[in-house]
């Protein structure tokens, strides 16, 4: 049992390693990407980073604030962290072959 376990966390720390790696790597693209290609993958990262949305909307005046915090509002309710990992590692790969780094 702790053998699985080892092996499941080591997956699990390159899992992360990598979905920290494309995190890093998207935002060097040469091109910019759009603001609905951004606001997509900022919601996928804060679901696989904190979760569900968990705080108050941003006020009326702070545009990209609220603009963010509907993105993680309205991205996948209650999706794993591994899920959205995935989600967003995919995302970026997109973004990547797209815009090039």
């Amino acid at each position: 049992m702790r053998r699985i376990l080892r092996i499941h966390f080591r997956y699990h720390d390159r899992f992360r390693a990598e979905f920290e790696q494309y995190a890093e790597n998207v935002k060097k693209v040469k091109t910019r990407p759009t603001d609905q290609e951004l606001l997509d993958l900022y919601g996928l990262y804060k679901q696989a980073i904190v979760g569900d949305i968990n705080t108050d909307k941003p006020g009326i005046t702070d545009l990209k604030g609220k603009a963010k915090w509907e993105s993680s509002l309205f991205s996948p309710t209650g999706m794993s962290n591994d899920d959205a990992m995935n989600a967003y590692i995919s995302l970026a790969k997109e973004a990547i072959e797209k815009y090039g780094m």
